[in-house]
């Protein structure tokens, strides 16, 4: 897809996972800034995600992290055993100062136990902060538990920024474009760029 977008071939690309997906659509808006395409079969509303996640608990995750910007999933999104990590946003936040944002996705039904759980593995894992995301609304006690975590402190070099450590996010609030996470990326050490291209005319073939 993108030799053919580079080009100016038309094109169709087809993939079975959604982390593929979501890696293909970064690097074609890298690469062609302003470009124009349409991707099918991916969930664009709630019901489409409550229903991938009825179908498909492992390919929800992936899908619910790709909403993170530069978010990647653990371990590259193979199962396996369950760290309480499903993915994780790696945070350049300064000259030689590195952190981390733990990931934990619920496409089910959710509890406080669940903070608490994810309170455990953020000391574990000694990272920054938390992000909880959520199908259903969060409970009047989770919220409350996760307000209790606190806030991150970070010398962002022109002063000392604050982040809640644990952020619930809901689905719909990540599509509606109403919640975000609240992270401070200075530069993402996730992926590797797509180096911006200029478009080219193959020409006739025959």
């Amino acid at each position: 897809m993108h030799a053919a977008e580079k080009l100016g071939r038309r094109w169709i690309g087809i993939d079975v996972t959604h982390l593929a997906i979501s890696l293909i659509e970064r690097r074609l808006r890298e690469a062609f800034p302003g470009i124009s395409f349409e991707t099918v079969g991916v969930p664009r509303d709630f019901d489409a995600a409550s229903d991938l996640a009825d179908r498909d608990k492992h390919e929800f995750e992936k899908w619910a992290i790709a909403l993170i910007p530069d978010a990647q999933p653990f371990r590259g999104g193979r199962k396996g055993a369950d760290t309480g990590i499903d993915g994780v946003v790696y945070l350049r936040t300064g000259k030689g100062q590195t952190d981390k944002a733990i990931i934990e996705v619920k496409g089910g039904g959710v509890s406080v136990d669940q903070i608490h759980k994810l309170k455990s593995v953020i000391e574990r894992e000694k990272a920054l902060v938390g992000l909880f995301i959520t199908l259903k609304e969060p409970t009047k006690p989770m919220i409350a538990e996760a307000a209790s975590a606190g806030f991150a402190e970070i010398d962002m070099g022109t002063g000392t920024a604050t982040f809640p450590r644990i952020q619930i996010l809901t689905i719909d609030g990540l599509l509606s474009g109403r919640e975000h996470p609240r992270l401070p990326i200075i530069d993402s050490t996730a992926f590797r760029r797509a180096p911006k291209e200029k478009k080219q005319n193959q020409g006739e073939l025959f």
